[in-house]
């Protein structure tokens, strides 16, 4: 049999562990709502969203309120008809399982370069098929395209004149044809060469550069 003062004790503890318990169950649902109304940002894109570091500091600026997934692939293209398709890399389908609020494509520089993007004829239909996949989506996204930042490098493959006079213009029209917003990432940069460190990747005042124009786009849907 337990004494007073035992069972006491013994009602005291049991008072605490109710009471930790439905600490942490209230925390794990105050979380998982919290969870559950974040606003989903996905960035889809190549090297320069992948390696950039330009979500991580679009998180930063975007605050508690958002969570910024990055899903960029090195190297990736919007042509099916490349060395690194995006729409066949891992990160695409992951993107939608992310189940995003708002999207942000920035893709085009790699298709600028022949030895990457072999046939542009498709690029456009290429793009849609990308856009689709997001539109389909339960979440129903915002999705915003981004027009790549200028090709500096000219002792390269990447052909900065093609970039402005096919790749922009084809990603303008697909902007036209599906009613989305665009952000000029090439005019943001077009006087800023000392902002990218080999002429194609962005340093870290060109990521917080990314970030910041980002910002204002993904706050403005």
């Amino acid at each position: 049999m337990f004494t007073d003062m035992q069972r006491k004790k013994l009602l005291a503890f049991a008072s605490l562990v109710i009471i930790v318990i439905s600490g942490l169950s209230m925390y794990a649902i105050v979380g998982f709502y919290r969870d559950a109304h974040l606003i989903r940002v996905a960035c889809v894109g190549d090297s320069i969203t992948e390696r950039s570091g330009y979500p991580n500091k679009l998180q930063t600026m975007l605050g508690v309120d958002y969570t910024v997934g990055n899903f960029g692939v090195s190297g990736s293209t919007v042509s099916a008809d490349s060395k690194i398709p995006y729409m066949n890399q891992s990160q695409f389908k992951k993107a939608q399982d992310f189940n995003p609020n708002i999207v942000v494509i920035m893709l085009g520089t790699n298709d600028a370069n022949p030895e990457i993007a072999y046939n542009e004829t498709n690029f456009e239909s290429d793009y849609a098929r990308i856009v689709h996949a997001f539109q389909t989506l339960q979440s129903d996204p915002q999705i915003v395209l981004a027009y790549s930042p200028p090709i500096f490098a000219n002792n390269s493959a990447w052909n900065n004149t093609y970039l402005v006079d096919t790749v922009i213009p084809r990603i303008n029209s697909i902007a036209d044809q599906m009613n989305l917003p665009t952000v000029d990432m090439y005019d943001t940069f077009v006087n800023h060469s000392d902002y990218f460190m080999d002429g194609i990747h962005p340093n870290n005042e060109g990521s917080t550069l990314i970030a910041s124009t980002m910002y204002d786009a993904v706050t403005s849907v």
